[in-house]
């Protein structure tokens, strides 16, 4: 009988279908394109899809050394209920590298995670938008401050747990297209990450599902194998992220009126933080129709509602537009009108619409009305003849109703 690990000591590997190694670490192996033997930093937040890349990397030969930011006070996070052992992800990341055998390094990023997504986050609702902050922390700490540190511990790559495919183009440069796991498919979230920060990111899981990670967890005998994925935003576990935003931002929590789209004052609010577009639920106000926030005015503090078909977007403006594509910039793109298939939500699938310039100002038109756009949200870009590919996409600055 074997000696137990450390971590299967503090608590035992679930009873979960085991995967099929070889074929796993040969993906991994695939997907990295070094040869064995070669630096590269495992980012590992503590959750399962990270854990298991480092473990693959470490089987396949590589020298890995694994690195987990400290964002937000951990403290604070709740324990998932009828999780084993639910404790702090940097516990868990330390641990899973100490089971593995592997160096590991805890990098305080907590002023940083402040700065660019935290702050943002909170002043992005008090301007009246909607934030996706996962993408700002991919970005911002993970995507180019993380990068400069795996360059500087002399790794030739940098490999994470999302669910998307690093491929090579007929020109030689990398592409980013959509995982083999649509359902897990995290290409949305990773619209902003430049041809250069491609070039040394690797995507180890893309050709791997959920349950098949989970299986290479327990068949390491890693307890984080029966780990529950996060749900929530990190640095708001129990979802009150309106809570939050008034601790920062207090002046939000100032009131002002509900205002249908006609014209008429309908009610009273207490605060234009507490609203979202399309959102139905919480107005308080009846009229005897369904109403919907179709606007947000934080100069005047008025939520502007109206019916459903009002929320209906014939075209959206973009701004910190990144590019994936084979024209040279998104703006050539625009100016010949390329067709492209545009996601405005993670939960929604790509609609058909084309890229446009006017005056200077990259727009996406819609070939019909799509529902539940919202200024500060990302719309992340595909390839019609190709729908797996990413072509970029950028944050929503404006929109256009239909009607």
């Amino acid at each position: 009988m074997r000696a137990m690990t450390l971590a299967e000591d503090i608590c035992p590997v679930p009873d979960i279908a085991r995967a099929d190694m070889d074929a796993a670490v040969a993906s991994a192996r695939a997907a990295v394109g070094l040869p064995a033997g070669s630096r590269v930093v495992a980012a590992m937040s503590g959750g399962v899809d990270s854990t298991v890349v480092a473990a693959l990397l470490h089987k396949a030969g590589y020298d890995v050394v694994g690195v987990t930011l400290q964002l937000y006070d951990h403290g604070a996070a709740l324990k998932k209920k009828g999780a084993c052992c639910a404790g702090q992800d940097i516990h868990d990341a330390r641990l899973a590298a100490e089971t593995l055998g592997i160096p590991h390094y805890v990098l305080d990023y907590e002023s940083r995670f402040r700065d660019a997504v935290i702050d943002q986050f909170a002043d992005a609702y008090l301007e009246g938008r909607t934030p996706v902050p996962c993408i700002r922390c991919n970005q911002t700490v993970k995507f180019r401050d993380l990068l400069d540190v795996a360059r500087d511990l002399g790794a030739e790559a940098m490999a994470t747990g999302h669910y998307v495919r690093r491929t090579i183009g007929a020109d030689g440069r990398p592409q980013m297209r959509k995982a083999i796991d649509h359902s897990r498919d995290q290409s949305y979230f990773l619209f902003a990450t430049t041809a250069a920060q491609l070039d040394y990111l690797r995507f180890p899981l893309a050709d791997l599902e959920k349950p098949q990670v989970r299986g290479v967890a327990a068949e390491l005998g890693l307890r984080i194998a029966a780990k529950p994925d996060s749900q929530d935003i990190c640095f708001v576990p129990n979802g009150d992220y309106r809570t939050l935003i008034d601790k920062l931002r207090p002046q939000g929590r100032e009131a002002g009126e509900i205002v249908h789209m006609d014209g008429r004052v309908l009610g009273a609010h207490a605060g234009i933080t507490d609203y979202t577009i399309g959102q139905r639920r919480g107005l308080n106000v009846a009229v005897g129709e369904p109403l919907f926030v179709t606007r947000l005015d934080p100069v005047k503090r008025h939520v502007i509602v109206g019916p459903r078909e009002a929320l209906l977007t014939a075209a959206l403006t973009l701004d910190e537009t990144n590019w994936l594509g084979d024209a040279p910039s998104m703006a050539d793109a625009a100016a010949e009108g390329a067709p492209v298939l545009a996601r405005v939500r993670s939960t929604r699938p790509p609609s058909p619409a084309r890229l446009t310039l006017i005056d200077d100002q990259i727009s996406v038109a819609f070939e019909t009305g799509e529902e539940g756009v919202a200024p500060g949200q990302a719309c992340a870009l595909y390839d019609p003849a190709d729908p797996d590919r990413l072509l970029g996409g950028g944050f929503i600055r404006t929109t256009t109703a239909l009607v």
